[in-house]
């Protein structure tokens, strides 16, 4: 259907036809008068205000955030953009000037943020000053000719045409219309919640582009191992990494501390889930500023909620208790040593860093290290390489590298914790094992060459958890938004604005003729089915009248003779 014929069609209902919606009229310069700068600028408005601009922008934030999810990002972890710079030399310079390293607060996302942003709010202010409007105005009378409208129907009746319009409109406030008469009609319509619903749609996601910008600003996220028995205070020094918002500051950390008493884990023994955990739990006590000390459990997805922050449960290895001596068997370290997992089944590694307190058998001053390879469940001797069977405890074995000399920690770069700095050590030389690293049970020692002392692997072996401190302000109103969004996302598809009129006028021979007609917003077999139903209900009060009888000719006396002419 050419935009003529919809324009013919839709002149003769006058108001009735208007004001369905409150999308503002699209306007084509193509073949119409040259636009002047004002007119480029209101153009240009009414473009970006659109629900399809709108559309296409939201399409756009979302394709902008898959690179910000697949590909490392500098605000959530240096250290892995700096290792895939490492891997991807090619890519890198590419990546660095499309500034996929740093997506969320580049030019070009932050555009499509503002763009979408200004579009939303200009789309909303003007529909719902005219939403209002619509609230406040009567709905329009009927036009001439209902005949012309998609659902339509009549009957004639013996009642008074007063009284057809007193039950209609009785009838289509029953039915929670918004109805008054106007004229010989009755008018009626009913859906607004359909432009409610597009408007609070519009509104909520005003509301998830707020939050998730308030979330960004003043979040904070920081992580922490912890050993059992070991606590922790929710203060910046303490924090093993941290990063916030560009808003945050360090004292709207919430005041708190929590110990970690115990970590259970159980694990899947056998079938095509073994290994699989099945309990993944740590029992802390946590207190507040003036509040007596609470026990709590945190388990995988059930945070431990403290004021405004809560605390994850994130990961989970093994710390071996180990103790070193010097030639002279005093105790120079003596503690757990956490260990990294690298595996499921909790192959570990990590370093023991003697920094203090070590003599050699000459009474020089020097530093320890020692590389640490735990695996809680051993194969055994002659059964492959040194790799976990299990997560659990059932046969814990560690073997360690020993070094001596300069652990360079007062060079002034920063050093990774769980790895040994060997540029500046020297390799001590052992009996028994590799040569270079020895196997130890819990309780077994290894003794160092030439009187340096010796390291033992205690029975006690500890485990540690890791937790995640995150305070986003901006979580509630997200979901809130989200919410309101669905809500009203539904209103707008699954309710329908329609009116309604019903005319009833006296006919030529005096018997009035009742006219029932339906204008939709959209086309929808669901508006001659409720019309229908509106005129079942009005004709048991209006019920139908009897036909005239039909004047028919006279039957001739005689038959007309085979043959001749009826």
């Amino acid at each position: 259907m050419s935009k003529t014929e919809t324009t013919e069609q839709q002149e003769p209902l006058g108001d009735a036809g208007a004001q369905l919606s409150t999308a503002p009229r699209e306007e084509s310069v193509l073949g119409g008068p040259t636009l002047g700068p004002f007119g480029w600028v209101r153009w240009f408005w009414r473009q970006l205000t659109s629900m399809r601009v709108a559309l296409i922008l939201l399409f756009m934030l979302s394709l902008g955030s898959i690179p910000g999810s697949l590909i490392p990002q500098t605000s959530a972890d240096e250290v892995k953009v700096r290792t895939f710079k490492e891997a991807h030399e090619t890519l890198t310079p590419v990546y660095e000037k499309l500034q996929l390293f740093d997506v969320y607060s580049s030019v070009w996302f932050s555009a499509i943020y503002i763009l979408l942003f200004v579009s939303l709010i200009g789309c909303i202010v003007p529909r719902t000053w005219q939403f209002v409007g619509q609230l406040r105005s009567r709905p329009p009378g009927a036009p001439k000719r209902l005949t012309r409208l998609p659902a339509y129907t009549t009957w004639r009746t013996e009642a008074e045409p007063e009284q057809v319009r007193e039950a209609a409109l009785a009838m289509l406030k029953g039915r929670r219309y918004r109805a008054h008469q106007v004229g010989d009609a009755v008018a009626a319509e009913k859906g607004y919640l359909r432009e409610a619903g597009n408007l609070m749609f519009h509104v909520a996601l005003i509301v998830m582009l707020v939050a998730f910008a308030w979330g960004v600003m003043f979040k904070s996220e920081g992580g922490k191992l912890i050993v059992e028995g070991d606590g922790f205070s929710n203060t910046l020094t303490q924090y093993d990494d941290f990063k916030s918002g560009s808003q945050f500051g360090t004292d709207e950390l919430e005041p708190f501390g929590f110990t970690l008493d115990s970590f259970t884990g159980t694990y899947e023994k056998s079938g095509p889930q073994r290994g699989t955990p099945r309990t993944f739990e740590a029992a802390v006590r946590y207190s507040e500023v003036g509040k007596p000390e609470k026990k709590a459990v945190i388990r995988v997805n059930e945070p431990l909620k403290v004021g405004d922050a809560k605390v994850f449960l994130i990961a989970h290895g093994y710390a071996p208790v180990v103790t070193v001596k010097d030639g002279r068997g005093k105790v120079v370290y003596h503690g757990a040593v956490p260990l990294l997992p690298f595996d499921n089944n909790i192959t570990s590694t990590g370093a023991i860093k003697v920094m203090d307190g070590y003599r050699d058998k000459n009474g020089k001053k020097e530093q320890l290290g020692f590389n640490a390879f735990f695996v809680p469940t051993f194969a055994g001797a002659g059964k492959g390489q040194m790799f976990s069977q299990f997560p659990a405890l059932d046969f814990p074995v560690m073997a360690v590298t020993g070094y001596h000399g300069d652990l360079r920690v007062n060079s002034g770069l920063p050093q990774n914790v769980y790895q040994l700095d060997t540029s500046k050590m020297k390799q001590f030389k052992v009996q028994g094992g590799t040569g270079s690293a020895n196997r130890l049970l819990p309780g077994e020692t290894m003794t160092l060459p030439d009187g340096a002392g010796s390291i033992t692997f205690e029975k006690d072996i500890k485990e540690w958890a890791s937790f995640s401190v995150t305070q986003q302000p901006g979580n509630g109103l997200a979901l809130a938004g989200a919410v309101a969004a669905i809500a009203g996302l539904s209103g707008s598809l699954f309710i329908q604005r329609r009116r309604v009129w019903v005319r009833a006028v006296r006919g030529e021979d005096g018997v009035t003729v009742v006219e029932m007609a339906g204008l939709g917003r959209s086309e929808s077999a669901k508006l001659p089915e409720e019309l229908a139903g509106l005129a079942v209900t009005l004709n048991t009060q209006a019920p139908t009248a009897p036909e005239p009888p039909s004047e028919e000719p006279a039957e001739s006396a005689e038959e007309p003779a085979e043959g001749a002419e009826k």
